[in-house]
């Protein structure tokens, strides 16, 4: 009887000791199990209705890999997309937009996933903030870009799109936002007397942001660098093509001062506030 018992207790011991190795890791139950399509797709739809994105993404993922031919399919991967946007998670929205664009390019809901894929950054606010907060950045704002050129890519693709006023108005604004970044970084430039550096943002903004709202500004930096630079004749040629476009401007109002140290307190006077 000791024996058996001694037997007994070794044997508990053992299995106690061996623990997961014997048992293995806990069971993760799928709840989805012996869910139809039909099923599945209602689900996430419902998910999708409550804003729960994390559920939803995961039963359409779940959908396509079960069922992964047929409408179905096709749009849980849009779905997928959508929900990715509504979490705020850019980087995944915009990867699984270009699954779908790469896998159905003749989807006649094709316009939607460029559209996604341009809004994806878009709605990432603060992005402009977070770059003039840095004091000066010389890197692209390659967020904004991205979003510009996606927007571009549905507007001339597909100009008959519902989407398509609404990507314009967009690009709009990106155009500004961008050029906006390129006058920061002149503003900076210049006020550490890197005169070259300024121009040449400015420069920048002129040739290709004609139509944006930096423009006036972009010309007014262009005739302070010249005459810091002693450049008269390139500073009279901005000046010309100021008094051409803004004939209202601020600038022209004031009159250009000819001694260095006072054009810098005009300058100051613009952008410093």
């Amino acid at each position: 009887m000791k024996h058996s018992l001694a037997v007994i207790t070794a044997l508990i011991f053992t299995i106690l000791l061996g623990g997961c190795s014997i048992f293995g890791a806990p069971t993760v139950l799928d709840e989805t199990k012996g869910w139809n399509l039909e099923r599945l797709y209602s689900e996430a739809e419902t998910k999708m209705r409550e804003r729960d994105w994390d559920k939803a993404i995961s039963y359409y993922q779940i959908l396509e890999s079960r069922y992964p031919h047929g409408r179905h399919a096709m749009q849980a991967q849009l779905e997928v997309a959508y929900a990715y946007f509504k979490k705020n998670e850019p980087v995944l929205c915009i990867a699984a937009a270009d699954r779908f664009i790469k896998m159905h390019p003749n989807h006649p809901n094709i316009d939607y996933a460029y559209y996604l894929k341009g809004i994806a950054t878009f709605n990432d606010r603060g992005i402009v903030e977070k770059l003039t907060r840095q004091g000066v950045s010389d890197r692209d704002p390659k967020s904004l870009r991205a979003s510009f050129f996606a927007l571009k890519e549905l507007v001339t693709r597909y100009p008959e799109s519902r989407y398509a006023k609404d990507a314009t108005l967009r690009m709009t604004y990106l155009v500004n936002q961008l050029a906006d970044h390129e006058l920061h970084v002149a503003r900076y430039y210049m006020k550490r007397k890197a005169y070259v550096a300024a121009l040449n943002r400015a420069q920048f903004v002129i040739e290709n942001y004609p139509d944006s709202t930096a423009k006036e500004e972009a010309l007014v930096i262009m005739i302070s660098a010249y005459d810091l630079l002693e450049m008269e004749d390139l500073k009279q040629d901005s000046l010309r093509v100021l008094q051409a476009n803004f004939p209202e401007s601020e600038m022209l109002g004031t009159g250009v001062p000819k001694d260095e140290r006072v054009w810098w307190k005009f300058w100051e006077s613009l952008y410093s506030k």
